[in-house]
């Protein structure tokens, strides 16, 4: 957007470093990376230049809730990470500990930049802070206690003092990384393999081909000796002697946490995913801990396939600290401070997925802020980001938040295959988007225009008959995309009975596709999102009263007081909210708009 950026990291060598899982995508987390993409941002390009592995999640299921996900070699995404970054003329990369945030000296609630620990300081009007697990950071294993946002690396402590000393609603949360295995000790063998999908999809619209040497995961299970082995080590875990307060992710669960929770499994499986072309560490997904060293060889060991494995790293658990996401509107700047922005774990989330996303938006936010410009249209009924930040800041979080399919009202509309089409025009019109991406949309849209009118054209069922598909005889006439209906009647079909498909890409034949599929569905929720606008544009004061209306719960009070919605419409979401609550908040409202009205 043409400003002057710095941005501060410990190490300037460790950006874009992957701190936990080698993986980008899955479900729900692959609708965000290509949303980000399609707002220009760089995280679906690093996954296709390191993508060792490519699976779509859900593939038997609507394309809705399918999730593309890659594993990663992590040296090749780091430094895909780090070309991109340095092809950025306004952008410096600092090394060095943000130490302290600096404020005006006329305001001490406006953000005036940076202190770092070495005393130099980088003048700002504003700052995002991104600090992951390292606010605060303690590492766990067993009896062994360290301080680290992960292992070998600092904890950002000068920084969590000052942030908990402003007053900001702070707590803590955790999560964990498994054992690393030396992949030469494996059985392979006797074990399942995972291929690659076939197929030539890529994370980033950008990308035109696969071209990184494709490799295999493998599937393992725990066992009962597995689970009685863990059992045994429950009396020197730190997650149940009462070391570790914060509350772990519900989706992610350490292997600690599935066999207390569920007792009555036999086996868990277990993912065996390299972690590079030319690294023998193996990434064994579905047993992060923080049991003993001698437990987890033990635990591991116990594994068909294992029997021989050596652990490089052992796992851990990392604790940390949070803001609550109330605190923050939705542009994700913290109530209070002027120029102040939080993004990542700091706001309760977990991934790199729903980190990129709060970036891309608190960068977008902070941005239009300085240049006094609106923040494009981002909204729950575009866009799963919109999802997560309305969540986070409307419902607060009480463990770390994963992305979810199952989140967004709108499913349907918000495909993992359609995002360039939903938020690249939302994405040039506020100057996010470069110019290379911008060529490359004008084109794909003259061809969607294209397919759509070939589409428009009506053909009767004898037609598509003799072409070869299989539909209903008595069906009469009809334009060619409402034949789509037909799960039997492909896309490709209904164009060549037209003028052929004219070498358009299969991926933007295979989205309208779907568009069609699902238009019945679709112009459902057309008038819930018609309802939805209408009571997004009532607007609610920020200093609105809810206390002053009769007929609230006292929990109801506390969560609209907390959350502070700006509208009518996120009023709804906040939880535990019900009909008959809105429609006294909707009348004390225009109450409210009519005295300021009078006033003025």
């Amino acid at each position: 957007m043409g400003l002057s950026v710095a941005l501060v990291s410990f190490d300037k060598s460790m950006i874009g470093a992957m701190s936990c899982n080698p993986a980008i995508g899955g479900l729900g987390k692959g609708h965000l990376v290509r949303e980000v993409d399609a707002f220009d941002g760089i995280i679906a390009r690093a996954a296709d230049d390191a993508a060792i592995h490519y699976r779509m999640l859900n593939a038997s299921k609507g394309a809705a809730v399918q999730g593309p996900r890659i594993q990663a070699d992590r040296r090749l995404f780091k430094a895909s990470v780090q070309r991109q970054l340095a092809a950025y003329d306004n952008l410096t990369i600092i090394e060095g500990e943000a130490a302290a945030l600096l404020f005006d000296d006329c305001n001490d609630s406006r953000i005036s930049g940076l202190l770092l620990a070495d005393d130099s300081a980088i003048r700002s009007r504003a700052v995002i802070l991104a600090t992951g697990t390292f606010l605060g950071g303690k590492l766990f294993r067993g009896e062994e206690r360290l301080e680290g946002g992960r292992i070998g690396e600092n904890s950002a402590l000068k920084l969590a003092q000052q942030i908990r000393s402003a007053g900001l609603p702070m707590a803590r949360l955790k999560t964990g990384t498994p054992p690393r295995l030396d992949g030469r000790t494996i059985n392979w063998a006797g074990l399942d393999e995972q291929p690659s999908d076939d197929g030539n999809w890529t994370m980033s619209a950008m990308t035109s081909r696969r071209y990184i040497p494709q490799t295999f995961c493998a599937v393992t299970r725990t066992n009962t000796r597995t689970h009685d082995i863990i059992r045994s080590g429950l009396d020197r875990s730190p997650l149940f002697g009462g070391d570790i307060q914060g509350q772990g992710p519900r989706y992610c669960p350490s292997i600690e946490d599935k066999i207390f929770r569920f007792g009555d499994r036999d086996g868990h499986q277990i993912f065996l995913e390299p972690e590079g072309l030319d690294s023998h560490l193996i990434y064994p997904n579905g047993i992060s801990t923080s049991l003993p060293s001698d437990i987890q060889e033990a635990m591991v060991r116990s594994m068909a396939g294992l029997e021989q494995c050596e652990i490089i790293l052992p796992g851990y658990a990392v604790e940390y600290d949070h803001i609550d996401p109330r605190a923050l509107d939705r542009s994700l700047a913290v109530a209070g401070f002027e120029g102040l922005y939080c993004a990542g774990q700091i706001n309760g989330t977990t991934g790199y997925e729903e980190a990129a996303a709060q970036g891309l938006v608190a960068g977008i936010g902070a941005a239009c802020k300085i240049m006094e410009r609106d923040m494009p249209a981002i909204d729950r009924s575009n866009s799963y980001i919109a999802v997560m930040v309305d969540d986070l800041v409307l419902q607060g979080v009480t463990e770390p938040y994963r992305m979810l399919t199952a989140r967004a009202e709108y499913r349907l509309r918000l495909r993992a295959d359609n995002a360039g089409t939903r938020l690249t025009p939302l994405g040039i019109s506020v100057g996010l988007v470069g110019n290379e991406r911008r060529t490359a949309y004008a084109q794909r849209a003259k061809q969607r225009q294209r397919i759509e009118a070939q589409l428009s054209e009506s053909a009767t069922a004898d037609q598509l008959i003799k072409a070869g598909m299989k539909v209903k005889a008595d069906a009469g006439r009809m334009p060619l995309a409402e034949w789509l209906r037909f799960p039997s009647v492909t896309a490709k079909e209904l164009l060549n009975v037209s003028r052929g498909t004219d070498d358009y890409p299969d991926e933007l034949i295979g989205e309208i596709e779907q568009d069609g599929r699902y238009a019945p569905y679709m112009a459902r929720q057309e008038a819930e999102i018609a309802a939805l606008s209408s009571n997004e544009r009532i607007k609610l004061p920020e200093s609105f009263d809810y206390r002053s209306i009769a007929g609230l719960s006292n929990e109801m009070i506390e969560r609209l007081s907390l959350a502070r919605p700006e509208t009518l419409a996120a009023a709804a979401r906040v939880r535990g909210v019900t009909p008959a609550a809105l429609a006294a908040i909707l009348v004390h409202a225009k109450r409210a708009v009519a005295s300021e009205t009078k006033a003025a």
